[in-house]
């Protein structure tokens, strides 16, 4: 009976040790697997076949099922993957499941089962949705590119001239290809760095990005994963480099099927203005981090990006020790190799510490959009200063302050958001303040779309030109600026009938905050977002640049200026002081090196006599008297003249700009 005993154990514990010994080999083989990836979730090409891995912790059984179509038009016609037989992923732990698949190649069309749901859902990391969020991912070979960017290293902040710019609507074809087509005259302008608004895969056709779903997916609707590659390609070879702007704050409400893999992915703490946050901080927030922090290095390694814009990091919400925000930042970093890169944020709330080194308490970004310029400066065109631009004067101080300074508010009491507002900006260079007279949301925030320079005139409109443009922050011009474009940017987003109407009418609402348009939201001013034609009306007259070269002509030669004079060129806020002349008027010294200075003076208001000259800004130079270098009011510009600067005749000319330097 021992002797049985003794068998049967020595059985069972062979039959243990061969059970741990296969478990243990397919943790090592999984490891291995996993090691080997480019990423840590998504589908990645290997030679045995496609190695597939996503997280789904709450679920029990996940399978790939493969598409027997060899493309999307085809998948369309294929009777449904429901009824398909998949291949089960093995569960690693901690709620990944991977596998291998040898029958999956490069282009094969997927999608994954979740426990016993009928449905088939996208790949959370899908690297491409051929029929959008709602239908199968695809597998895309990251490598299978070929770059002619030889000897590209990257971007750096200082000298940066910054262009926003919208894919669907920068052409009429609204493509990668159209647009990479007109990068030599974005570079011939005298512009360095392209920021492109966000093109993660969203429901609809059209739409500005910011409801983006399938976060690795670059949106078919304007091309191929590869095409936007070679416009990258292309822009770097024009000496142009490329950040995105990346949405982290939120998913989109339309085609979100990551809660269905794990709802860990939201946030149950934190909310934002457009759907529930993201989980960067409560319970299972690892793989979430992970997921972004990925998606982060992803756009860097994989499309050789040049770094980053992030959208309203006020939302984005982090309790915890390492913020995310400072972990994408290093994410970037790695994943650029020794490229040099830019993280740049929309930062509502003006919180200098996240443009602070790490060392320090901060989160080492980058740079900021500055809202405090534009707002003093819409004011002071337009003479509105309605809803958030209510917090400013638009006074000839607040321009120098903002100048000088960056951000106007640095902690003082902001009295419509009733809270103190910002944070001191003392010891950061002018250049990680981003100055701008337009971008997307500010001329798609504005009855009927119209841009600034429709709302002022002319005149104003070329001398707060040359405060942008010759200040020491660094200038972004959003696309047609360049040349008074007379197409409007609406607001336009593509969905389906139920949340089109919720949409239009969270528009009209949000619209009501202006006093001037409370009783007067009507479809004229406000159109539907829904609306393809007004989608249309938006995508550049590209032949403008003909047409409208006045202004061109503006925007090149003030561009050239700050590139080639070597006092504006040196961006140094250090260096710049400024003085009041008038009610509209105001002068800015540039000092220079040994006397060689540099004195712009703008007048927004009525011509203006100089004299008497008490102010000391406006004394010559210790080697030698003024001479006017450029003006705003040359003919070439569409303007009417000035003549040469006169000091025992002083004139500061109506809506013009002057800049002087010592003869």
């Amino acid at each position: 009976m021992s002797e049985s005993r003794s068998a049967y154990r020595n059985v069972m514990s062979d039959s243990l040790n061969t059970r741990q010994s296969r478990e243990i080999g397919n943790r090592r083989a999984i490891a291995k697997a996993v090691g080997s990836r480019r990423l840590p979730v998504g589908a990645e090409p290997q030679a045995e076949g496609v190695h597939f891995r996503v997280w789904a912790p709450k679920r029990r059984q996940v399978d790939v099922v493969l598409s027997s179509a060899d493309d999307s038009r085809r998948a369309q016609r294929h009777p449904p993957l429901q009824q398909a037989r998949g291949t089960s992923l093995s569960a690693e732990g901690d709620g990944y499941f991977s596998g291998l698949i040898a029958e999956a190649s490069i282009g094969s069309l997927y999608g994954y089962r979740l426990d016993d749901d009928s449905k088939i859902y996208a790949d959370p990391a899908s690297r491409f949705q051929p029929e959008g969020p709602h239908g199968l991912s695809q597998v895309i070979d990251p490598k299978s590119y070929r770059w002619n960017e030889a000897g590209w290293r990257g971007v750096e902040l200082h000298g940066q001239v910054m262009y926003e710019m919208h894919i669907g609507t920068f052409t009429r074809e609204g493509t990668w290809q159209a647009a990479a087509a007109q990068l030599f005259q974005l570079a011939e302008l005298g512009v360095t760095v392209l920021e492109v608004m966000p093109v993660s895969d969203f429901d609809g056709t059209f739409g500005w990005g910011y409801d983006g779903v399938n976060l690795f997916a670059p949106a078919r609707i304007y091309g191929r994963p590869d095409d936007f590659r070679r416009f990258v390609d292309q822009a770097h070879q024009h000496g142009l480099g490329v950040i995105l702007d990346v949405v982290y704050n939120h998913f989109g409400p339309s085609g979100n099927y990551v809660p269905q893999f794990s709802k860990d992915y939201l946030s149950r703490r934190h909310h934002t203005p457009w759907g529930d946050a993201i989980n960067y901080d409560g319970e299972f927030n690892g793989p979430v981090r992970e997921f972004f922090l990925a998606n982060a290095g992803y756009w860097i390694d994989e499309f050789h990006l040049d770094g980053l814009r992030i959208d309203a990091v006020h939302a984005v919400f982090d309790e915890s020790a390492d913020h995310i925000l400072g972990a994408l930042g290093r994410r970037v970093r790695e994943a650029a190799a020794g490229r040099k890169t830019l993280i740049v944020i929309e930062n509502e709330l003006q919180d200098t510490r996240l443009l602070r080194d790490v060392a320090t308490g901060g989160c080492g970004m980058d740079a900021a959009w500055n809202d405090d310029f534009h707002h003093a400066a819409r004011v002071a065109l337009t003479g509105s200063a309605d809803y958030y631009c209510g917090d400013y004067r638009g006074t000839p101080q607040e321009l120098i302050s903002a100048v000088k300074w960056g951000h106007l508010y640095q902690g003082q009491w902001n009295a419509r958001q009733s809270r103190n507002r910002g944070g001191v900006t003392w010891g950061l260079e002018a250049e990680r303040f981003i100055n701008f007279l337009q971008n997307h949301d500010q001329v798609g925030n504005s009855a009927g779309g119209r841009r600034l320079h429709e709302l002022t005139s002319p005149g104003c409109y070329r001398a707060m030109t040359a405060v942008l443009l010759l200040g020491p922050g660094t200038p972004l011009l959003f696309q047609g600026q360049e040349f008074c474009a007379s197409t409007p940017f609406h607001f336009f987003a593509d969905h389906d009938e139920n949340l089109r109407r919720l949409v239009w009418e969270g528009r009209k609402r949000e619209m009501r905050k202006f006093r001037r348009l409370s009783d007067l939201i009507d479809d004229t001013l406000f159109l539907d977002p829904g609306d393809r034609q007004v989608f249309e009306a938006c995508k550049l007259k590209q032949e403008e640049r003909s047409t409208h070269g006045q202004a061109l002509a503006l925007h090149r030669d003030l561009l050239r200026l700050r590139r080639e004079d070597r006092v504006i060129a040196a961006q140094r806020a250090d260096r710049v002081q400024g003085a009041v002349l008038g009610p509209e008027a105001f002068a800015l010294r540039f000092f220079g090196e040994a006397g060689d200075d540099r004195l712009l003076v703008v007048n927004l208001g009525r011509d203006l006599p100089g004299n008497p000259l008490s102010e000391p800004l406006l004394a010559p130079s210790t080697i030698g008297p003024w001479n006017v270098i450029w003006t705003s009011e040359d003919p070439r510009y569409g303007g009417l003249g000035v003549s040469a600067w006169n000091p025992q005749k002083a004139y500061f000319h109506g809506h013009a700009a002057m800049l002087l330097a010592p003869m």
